[in-house]
């Protein structure tokens, strides 16, 4: 049988702000009609993050070097904020909130007990892809970033994050993800401006 206690080394959520992830779950419970919508959304959400990279490298053709090598590293910054976002839940192992917390109310099925809740993986992602298409196109970014903080609050609303796993996820995202995109479109220029000149210059300009 599976303790809901969580290990004495791991951090315990659902003391931080296990009230407000209750209060935001029982909203849930009352909104049937946007539980489809929102289980879609952060399920396959992050494609529109793929989408709106895509548009950026479309803009960055017709933008100077450093503006493509913004352009180029942003899919390095999100893979880069997963793996700072993983190395961060081995060293807390914060147990989920449905394990925590097993009469609140869940509308995403309960992970296995070695997926860890803090930070969010999902909401990391998100801001992580925010913050490199700021660097590309404001506009984009922001666009992206409204997307990025409806990723972090879906992931409360259907009950798989304490809401202070999806903060500490978007600082985490946001801070990898400028230090990569914004060292790339200070010192990437050069290389982006050969390569322009040889094969892949359809790519790139």
């Amino acid at each position: 049988m599976t303790s809901s206690t969580p290990t004495p080394q791991a951090l315990d959520g659902a003391s931080i702000d296990g009230g407000l992830y209750g209060d935001i779950t029982d909203f849930a419970r009352h909104t049937h009609w946007l539980n489809g919508p929102v289980s879609a959304f952060t399920s396959y959400g992050i494609a529109l993050f793929a989408v709106l990279m895509l548009a950026g490298w479309w803009f960055a053709r017709r933008k100077d070097a450093s503006v493509m090598a913004a352009a180029l590293a942003a899919p390095v910054a999100m893979v880069l904020a997963y793996v700072v976002n993983a190395a961060i839940k081995s060293v807390f192992t914060e147990p989920r909130p449905c394990r925590a917390l097993p009469h609140d109310f869940l509308i995403e099925k309960c992970p296995p007990l070695d997926d860890y809740a803090f930070p969010s993986n999902h909401t990391t992602v998100a801001a992580a892809a925010a913050v490199a298409l700021f660097l590309v196109n404001r506009r984009l970014g922001i666009v992206a970033s409204v997307f990025a903080l409806l990723m972090g609050a879906s992931r409360v609303y259907v009950g798989a994050h304490y809401p202070h796993d999806v903060l500490v996820a978007l600082v985490v995202g946001g801070v990898v993800s400028f230090a990569v995109t914004w060292s790339a479109r200070r010192f990437g220029a050069p290389l982006v401006t050969r390569l322009r000149g040889g094969a892949l210059r359809p790519l790139l300009a």
